[in-house]
């Protein structure tokens, strides 16, 4: 696990300002890279990537459990360990942080459906894609039930380049599920098979909470088989 960012609060007087802030959640500017790091490497605050992650771990955690409204930014903070100025550094809000909780669902079968335009279509094919993002979903769970616990916080948000995103993933769905050299049965089931993944981890909650990731992958592996034969 990554160590906590350090942060110097005597450097600067708008960290003090920042974390003196009675609303959690008020947007505020950014500090500068230095008073949030004292280290650099090649220009860039060490461990940048890293440290994002882990607020967005967290941040899914605290939504899942306490909703997304009821999460403060200082709280996020907090149960990471440091100010909340340090969490500026990396979001701007708190809005900013379930989106990009969001985007990790857009990486989710994006390379598989590249791959997908870019060679013949099959259902060989589709059924070893699949397989790959039914990993890739085993692996984001938390991220479905997020979803389903914040429903409206979620609708709320709208971003150009998300929006552009998710128009992008949609329409090279299509396109394959459309492309006239494979049979009607076929594209009909392939279209199924993804619908009883997306069914199986999305539309549940946490019906299969108590189930681990390898039995489930397995139950649905054993759908994706039967959809397709």
């Amino acid at each position: 696990m990554a160590r906590t960012i350090a942060v110097t609060h005597a450097a600067d007087p708008r960290i003090d300002a920042l974390d003196a802030v009675d609303d959690p959640d008020r947007p505020a500017a950014r500090p500068r890279r230095d008073q949030v790091t004292p280290h650099e490497v090649d220009g860039r605050p060490p461990e940048v990537a890293s440290t994002r992650d882990r607020i967005l771990d967290v941040a899914l955690d605290l939504f899942i459990e306490k909703g997304f409204d009821r999460t403060s930014l200082r709280e996020i903070a907090e149960r990471l360990g440091f100010t909340k100025a340090a969490l500026y550094y990396h979001f701007a809000s708190k809005d900013d942080i379930l989106m990009a909780l969001h985007m990790r669902l857009h990486a989710v079968g994006r390379d598989a459906l590249t791959r997908m335009i870019e060679e013949p279509v099959s259902r060989d094919l589709w059924a070893a894609l699949l397989d790959e993002v039914l990993d890739q979903m085993l692996s984001q769970r938390k991220i479905f039930l997020m979803h389903e616990r914040n429903q409206a916080a979620l609708e709320k948000l709208h971003q150009k380049d998300h929006d552009a995103d998710h128009a992008d993933i949609q329409d090279k769905f299509r396109q394959v599920l459309a492309d006239p050299s494979v049979s009607l049965r076929d594209r009909v089931r392939m279209a199924c098979s993804f619908g009883a993944v997306f069914a199986g981890l999305f539309m549940v909650g946490d019906a299969f909470a108590g189930t681990s990731d390898e039995e489930l992958g397995g139950l649905l592996r054993e759908v994706i088989q039967d959809v397709l034969a």
